[in-house]
Parts: C-alpha cells; structure tokens; sequence
C-alpha cells in the first residue's frame, strides 16, 4: 500500500515538473513575430534598442502618434487606424518591453525613462509636428512628452491616462503581488481573457482574437520580465504642475465604465491642462478607443478639425 501511495507520489510530482516546464518553455518569437508583423510594419533603431514601429496613410497628411497601454501593443489602436488613416499620418509603436519591441538591456523602465526613450523614437521616425495621443500607460507618456516638448505637440489626446495617485501607487511604486507576476509571467489564456474582459464596459464587444493576439505577444521573448520590472518601479507622483505646463489642446476620453482608473479622474485632468476638455462615455471601459472605436473616433476626429481650423 505504501509503495502505491508513494508512486503516486512520484507520478504526482513527475506531471507538476512536466506542467511547470510546459509553461516555462520559451516562446517561439519568431513565429508570434511572423502571425502579427505586417507590412506597414518595420524595425527601427532608437534609444538604444529595437522597435517595432507601423506607419499607415499618406505620407505628407497630418501625422498623428498613438501609445498602446501596459502589457498592450499598437494593435490597441487599429481601430482608430482604420478610422483615421485615409487622411492622416498614423503612427504607431510597441513601447520597450512590449510584445515586438525588444526589453530594454538597461532594465529602465520607469515613467522617466520611458518618456525618453518614446522622444528619442519620435525624433527619428516622426515629423517635426505632430498630434500625440495614447492610452493608460501610453496616455500617461503622451501627456508627459507633451509637457517636455511643446514644440512637437499639435494637440494631445488622452483616453483613461495614468496620472493622478490610484490603486495604491503614487510616489513610491507598489508592491508587486505575487498573482500579478504570475500572471504577467505565464500569460495564460483564460487568465489574459478575465483580465481583458475586466477592461471592457461591455465584455462581449471582446472577440477571440483579440484575446489570442494579446496572450501571444506577452510571451515573446523578454517582455514577461520586463513588465514585472516596469511595475516594480512604476510610480504616480503629484501631476498637477506637469499637467499645467501643457500648452497644447487637449482631449480627454473616458469610458465610465473604467474599472481600472476611475472616470472621475476625467475631471481632474480636465482641470489640470489649460485647454482641455472631458468625455465620458457612460457604457464603455478602460480601453473605449478599442471597445468603440467609431464613436470614439468620431469625436476625435471632430477635435482634430477643429484644432485644425485653430492653425489654419
């Protein structure tokens, strides 16, 4: 009896170590690579790193920049994209540490650097003029190059940015809890649908592929430690004075649904910038660009002529 127990045992621990290495196996980057490259898609060379940068519509229309949120890619926008690419110049990245932009070798990943790093980007694939805008994380990086780099920016446009103090990070960076990095580790489907459904007002507007796509390019090769990394130094200190040395229009989208950044912080945005103004969209959630895009895209592209007509 004790020898069946003890080969259960065995047998036990033998399919655990099977599961674990199973999971722990590297990822294949270069077919996830060869799925989700297309052909407005290249490498570019900045900051010190490889990038994955997309470029569609005309190349002398009026430029606009987009920044994917944490553990995103440009993907997130291909709905604006395809809103907005007839007549303009839409320009997208993964940011380091981020589904086909390699992990940084430096390990710098804080809110600073990444600023930096984006500028460095910009200065060699972007006009000398442009719109910025960007999601989350990428929101939060758009608005701080804003401040940094008046001259660059046309107009800013923000949906659910980082920025002001929440969910327990502020001038010190939060603890990282262990499910957290399991999660960003082993990226497992079931887990990255729960975690993306979570960010939609309305979960059924997700589809399959948009899951898969996501699953599959946090297991490229680095970006799971480079995203525990990034958390592990992720800071929101005070924006206010930053926010207020914004010269640039600025538009400011929010899904009221936002389980992520409260949408009361629309408000707060709205009056930190000198010229800026709020929309909240009562059904929709952290990502409304991507759970909407004809609405939202609607309303930007309102912003943009206008702010348009302000430079004509």
């Amino acid at each position: 009896m004790l020898k069946k127990i003890l080969g259960a045992l065995i047998l036990l621990a033998v399919i655990v170590i099977a599961v674990f290495a199973w999971m722990l196996r590297p990822a294949d980057t270069s077919e996830i690579e060869a799925r989700y490259m297309t052909g407005d898609d290249r490498y570019a060379e900045a900051a010190g790193q490889r990038w994955r940068v997309r470029e569609t519509g005309p190349e002398d229309a009026p430029a606009i920049v987009l920044i994917h949120g944490f553990s995103h890619s440009l993907e997130s926008f291909d709905g604006w994209a395809a809103e907005l690419d007839g007549d303009h110049r839409v320009i997208r990245f993964d940011l380091p540490g981020h589904a086909l932009s390699a992990p940084r070798e430096d390990g710098a990943y804080t809110v600073d650097d990444t600023v930096g790093q984006v500028a460095a980007l910009l200065n060699e694939i972007a006009p000398p003029r442009f719109v910025i805008g960007g999601n989350s994380l990428g929101g939060l990086v758009a608005w701080r190059y804003a401040a940094e780099r008046p001259e660059r920016v046309a107009a800013l446009v923000l949906v659910s940015p980082g920025g002001f103090p929440n969910l327990g990070v502020g001038d010190e960076p939060a603890a990282v809890p262990g499910a957290v990095e399991a999660y960003l580790r082993f990226a497992p489907r079931p887990g990255v649908a729960q975690a993306t459904a979570a960010l939609y007002g309305d979960a059924s507007r997700l589809d399959d592929a948009r899951i898969d796509r996501i699953a599959d390019l946090m297991k490229t090769e680095g970006t799971a430690q480079a995203l525990i990394d990034r958390v592990g130094v992720f800071t929101l200190p005070d924006p206010e004075p930053d926010l207020a040395r914004i010269e640039a229009p600025a538009l400011i989208l929010w899904g009221g649904r936002d389980a992520m950044i409260p949408s009361a912080h629309a408000a707060r945005f709205e009056a930190a910038m000198p010229d800026a103004r709020a929309l909240v969209y009562p059904g929709l959630g952290h990502m409304a660009m991507e759970e909407d895009p004809e609405t939202t895209a609607r309303d930007l592209r309102a912003f943009l002529d206008e702010v348009s007509g302000r430079d004509g």
